[in-house]
């Protein structure tokens, strides 16, 4: 950490600067004798990310950034938030600290939170920008934090623990066993020291198969923003064995869309399929992560299309989780039909059908855009259709 970045003129220079060109300021001389142009670099890219998704952070005079990867790694201010609402208590122990946002929103809602960090630039850093945040119940650990819970005797009200999904041999990863640590290895000693774990995992682990792996899962949370899913958070409690519950969440612009079930819920639900009504809805990215498909048709009292088609159909409008839009027109897949939209501007969409969206535009030059929008799938007849659509702003 280089403190000369902290320096007045050093810090004007980054703010004033937030929209140069990197690769030219790399190349000039030396701005200023204290500090590299690299080191200058690091924090004008890293600032420039946090603009959006750490708000705190970048209205705060003299934050101290760590390179870009680490910012773009970290989490936004939206899912720390929610992370923080999940946990009491008086204790939390944060395994992989990181830059420290999620630890500092914990630092809100628990009376004393450990943020242990192994990479000791970035633990240092993380300290300086909590005392100058003024979060002064983070107590800093530059080191390994299983470590630290195995030879410590302290007990924790929670762990908190984001494994890293990336590592030298298979870069980037999506299995627990793979990921480091490796929790599967360490939940003895984790439900030794605490009787609650809160788990941060890849938006692309198989839920299935992590279920199985882990033990006492209470809770599993999907996380998205505009429809992107960010988070998959796991709550583990100590001799937990009742149901799991499954809580999604989209923040978008406009609203926040949840839905909530149980795990076995979806095996025991029933899907009633019909061919396109009036309206087609799409379920977000979150619901179709969680793997809800018979559950949300019919807890929407809705139809599918197909029975691999996740997308769903009624006869009048109903909000929705989801996008939602009136049906046009439904045309068969077939050369005679399908000139009406040659040449045209659309959205394009494909569920369940053997073609890709960029193979579509190209043998239709179908350009990006415009208030049309086509879903080419297959229906109840297992033949393949295209669903010409107009967006639902009522509903949706």
């Amino acid at each position: 950490m280089n403190k000369n970045l902290l320096k007045p003129e050093v810090q004007n220079f980054i703010k004033e600067n937030e929209d140069t060109d990197i690769p030219s300021l790399l190349l000039k001389k030396p701005v200023f004798d204290i500090v590299s142009n690299q080191d200058l670099a690091q924090q004008i890219e890293a600032r420039k990310k946090a603009e959006k998704k750490l708000r705190l952070w970048f209205r705060t005079n003299a934050i101290y950034y760590p390179n870009k990867l680490n910012i773009e790694q970290t989490s936004s201010e939206t899912t720390a938030k929610y992370k923080a609402a999940l946990v009491s208590g008086k204790s939390l122990l944060d395994v992989t600290g990181g830059f420290g946002v999620d630890s500092y929103y914990f630092s809100r809602r628990i009376d004393e939170v450990v943020h242990c960090e192994l990479n000791s630039d970035l633990s240092e850093i993380a300290t300086y920008n909590f005392e100058l945040l003024g979060a002064r119940n983070i107590n800093t650990f530059q080191g390994d934090g299983l470590q630290l819970l195995e030879q410590g005797n302290r007990k924790f009200d929670w762990i908190y623990l984001d494994p890293s999904r990336r590592n030298s041999s298979k870069g980037k990863v999506f299995r627990l066993s793979d990921s480091v640590p490796n929790v599967l290895e360490h939940l003895d000693l984790i439900f030794e020291k605490s009787d609650n774990l809160l788990l941060k995992t890849s938006p692309l682990l198989d839920l299935s198969l992590t279920i199985k792996e882990l033990q006492y899962v209470k809770e599993i949370h999907i996380i998205s923003i505009e429809n992107e899913v960010k988070e998959v958070l796991w709550v583990l409690q100590k001799n937990y064995k009742s149901e799991i519950t499954i809580k999604t969440r989209n923040s978008t612009k406009y609203r926040n869309e949840t839905f909530d079930f149980i795990w076995n819920e979806e095996q025991k639900s029933h899907t009633r399929l019909s061919e396109p009504l009036g309206y087609l809805y799409e379920p977000n990215a979150v619901i179709m992560k969680s793997g809800a498909f018979k559950t949300v048709g019919e807890r929407f009292k809705l139809y599918k299309l197909h029975k691999n088609t996740h997308l769903y159909t009624s006869e009048n409008l109903i909000p929705f989780p989801g996008r939602v839009f009136k049906i046009n027109e439904v045309l068969p897949y077939k050369k005679t039909h399908l000139k009406k939209i040659q040449g045209t501007r659309a959205h394009v969409t494909v569920r369940n059908f053997r073609a890709s969206v960029d193979q579509i535009r190209k043998k239709y030059r179908i350009k990006d855009g415009g208030e049309r929008y086509l879903f080419f799938s297959q229906l109840t007849d297992n033949k393949l259709y295209v669903l010409i659509c107009s967006k639902s702003l009522t509903a949706s």
